[in-house]
């Protein structure tokens, strides 16, 4: 039985489209399985456009060849993207092995693309594949349940590779989070596996939820028959490495260990970047301290914070139905009190805890147990074999070798990891003989990000995946000039102002305004823990270029010792500090 502060009411208002869809959808079901026998069309019709994206899925289609289509009077030649289940971003070299031939034999681009929600993602499946790939996923013990959706998603965990214990029980936190928060209804099996057991889940354990906190929908007794008002991101962070973002993410739990053993988790709440152009009622944030818990307490936690936002986040404005804006309508210390109730404990004071960094140790490095692992830059995340460079085949190579595993990244690099000596240089000499190692990358390459954008993504308004190697040739030109080839500034990319670039937390962002334009920002910090400030609208790339040079060459001669360009940014007045985010984002 939940409970209700009238607090937490909103003004009465018509429900969005989407709470209808879901209620209709009988768990998630809707008419999926008989759409995919549709061949009138190769995209999914009326509320299953919407219902695939829980069963971690996006309609797509090729921009590029949109209007070259439409003149031949064709159908858009629509097909969907997959995104992986990976709590932690483990993967095992033989599932590798079957993701590359998935790819290599049944999409229409053949690549491998890494995100920074930790996972991968096929894109370009056909709708005569899909069924094919979910079972073939099934039979890698992988899944692609709630990686889209009003759900939790995919739970990201640091990928600490040196401090091996601490980080085999924050992945298994992140493991057990995920699973505890996962869809109860069997629609992903009945759809795709004709109702088959899911071997990704063979050994989910779901822990018993107090009264305070179920949904009073015996399917879904944490999500509730309608889902969650909005999509809700989790991580488990282990300090100082704040390589997961978590101020871009609606829970966190920051690992707080003793004498190397973890002891519990500080909580922090609502964080998120996506925001609309000129709709001053969205803001990007960072997230809000709530205390520190036990081990005992972190799924009745994780249970209660997920099942506030279920009853009382904006079921009538997706713009506002985020976890932040929940907090921000009722008041942090009602929410605390709200989750307080209903995980039937108290939040601790904060325990210390600090990040120096976010960005991913590019090469080897040993951990704590002798093993050695490699850190692969991936620009892009984008696994392909290109001229001279052949990455997807270097990767399959390695994995046939292997006999460790590997970690996909939220930075989208890949981590072979837990290398014994022995099989160190082999497996070096196979990633400089495809590309996967080249020392000519440098320090500001490896801090740049970019989403994937055009052509597949249908809401991109301008180019990044495809826009910022370019971009960084001419921005590590101004860092040679300027005496920082071995330096670097976070620089992030965003085809439109959602967020997956996560470019609200970068020192340097651009966020599409149309083809060919960027919003520009400036003013976030190297730890992530600062929201950049818009300086300049809707410019071009030789504009963002020309500002660049001026800010780069002030940032050279006039830096403290090692200060970050962000924290320079601000210090000098380049931009005024994004403080209080809801307040004065827009300011």
């Amino acid at each position: 039985m939940t409970t209700t502060d009238p607090r937490a009411k909103l003004p009465d208002a018509p429900l969005a489209d989407n709470e209808r869809l879901k209620g209709d959808s009988d768990h998630l079901r809707g008419t999926i399985a008989e759409d995919l026998k549709d061949g009138m069309t190769g995209g999914f019709n009326g509320d299953n456009f919407q219902l695939i994206r829980f069963h971690g899925m996006y309609e797509q289609d090729n921009r590029d060849i949109r209007a070259e289509r439409n003149e031949q009077k064709l159908d858009s030649l629509k097909n969907v993207m997959l995104r992986c289940r990976l709590p932690g971003g483990i993967i095992k070299p033989e599932q590798w092995l079957g993701i590359d031939k998935f790819a290599g034999e049944s999409t229409l681009y053949g690549s491998i693309r890494l995100t920074n929600r930790q996972t991968f993602q096929f894109h370009g499946v056909l709708k005569d594949n899909i069924k094919p790939m979910h079972q073939w996923l099934n039979e890698l013990g992988l899944d692609s349940i709630a990686t889209a959706g009003d759900v939790n998603r995919n739970v990201l965990c640091t990928s600490n590779p040196v401090e091996s214990s601490l980080h085999k029980e924050a992945y298994e936190w992140a493991k057990k989070i995920s699973e505890h928060l996962l869809p109860k209804t069997r629609a992903y099996a009945e759809i795709w596996l004709d109702g088959e057991k899911l071997h990704s889940t063979d050994d989910l354990v779901t822990a018993p939820l107090a009264d305070s906190v179920k949904s009073g929908d015996a399917t879904e007794p944490v999500l509730g028959k309608n889902y969650l008002p909005r999509k809700f991101k989790t991580t488990v962070v282990i300090p100082p490495h704040n390589d997961v973002d978590l101020h871009a993410n609606d829970l966190n739990f920051i690992a707080i260990g003793e004498n190397g053993k973890l002891a519990g988790f500080n909580v922090l709440v609502g964080g998120g970047l996506s925001m609309e152009h000129g709709n001053t009622k969205t803001y990007p944030n960072t997230a809000r301290e709530f205390g520190f818990i036990g081990l005992d307490k972190v799924l009745d936690c994780a249970a209660s914070v997920v099942s506030v936002q279920r009853d009382w986040g904006n079921r009538s404005d997706r713009k506002n139905a985020k976890t932040r804006y929940t907090i921000e309508r009722v008041g942090l210390d009602v929410f605390i009190d709200e989750v307080e109730k209903r995980m039937d404990a108290k939040f601790e004071s904060i325990r210390p805890y600090q990040f120096t960094s976010r960005g991913d140790r590019i090469g080897w490095v040993q951990g704590e147990e002798g093993r050695w692992h490699l850190t692969l830059f991936i620009e892009n995340g984008r696994l392909l074999d290109y001229p001279g460079r052949p990455l997807k085949t270097g990767m399959r190579e390695i994995a046939k070798i292997h006999k460790g595993d590997f970690r996909l990244t939220a930075n989208q690099n890949l981590i072979v990891a837990n290398v014994p000596e022995a099989q160190k240089a082999q497996i070096e000499q196979i990633a400089r003989d495809h590309g996967l190692i080249s020392d000519k990358v440098t320090p500001q390459r490896e801090n740049s990000m970019a989403c994937v954008a055009l052509p597949t993504c249908p809401l991109a308004m301008a180019e990044a995946e495809r826009f910022l190697p370019a971009f960084s040739d001419k921005v590590d030109e101004i860092m040679a000039e300027n005496g920082l080839s071995d330096d670097y500034i976070v620089l992030r990319v965003n085809g439109c102002p959602n967020g997956c670039g996560r470019t609200m937390l970068a020192e340097i962002g651009l966020v599409g305004k149309a083809v060919g334009r960027y919003n520009l920002y400036a003013g976030g910090n190297r730890q992530g823990t600062r929201i950049p400030r818009l300086f300049k609208e809707n410019i071009t790339e030789p504009e963002i270029l020309e500002i660049l040079n001026e800010w780069i060459a002030a940032w050279a001669k006039g830096r403290e010792a090692d200060e970050g360009f962000g924290d320079f940014a601000v210090r000098t007045g380049i931009v005024k500090p994004v403080v209080d985010a809801p307040r004065d984002f827009w300011a």
